[in-house]
């Protein structure tokens, strides 16, 4: 998986081909494009992760999680809360 990057940058997004995405700095596995969902956000949007370790989540408010790398802390954005494409589903 990319960094966040702004001003179209962001590559995966539109992409859905099936596959692992990794993290982009320690390769390790985050999320499948089973869980992918198109979103209005410019960033590419998963309802889970692959493995209960594969991030690490700080809670920054009552509706969203900081998410980072779980093997190397690589910051990846954040989990929103009942923000995912069905009713109590959130959106990485």
């Amino acid at each position: 998986m990319s960094s966040c990057q702004f001003f179209g940058g962001e590559i995966y997004k539109d992409h859905f081909k099936p596959g692992i995405y990794v993290c982009s700095q320690c390769n390790h596995p985050l999320f499948s494009s089973r869980s992918k969902f198109p979103h209005s956000s410019p960033w590419p949007a998963f309802t889970e992760t692959i493995r209960e370790d594969s991030v690490t989540k700080m809670m920054e408010t009552l509706t969203a999680f900081k998410v980072l790398c779980g093997k190397c802390g690589k910051g990846l954005g954040h989990e929103f809360i009942n923000d995912g494409p069905e009713d109590g589903v959130s959106r990485f």
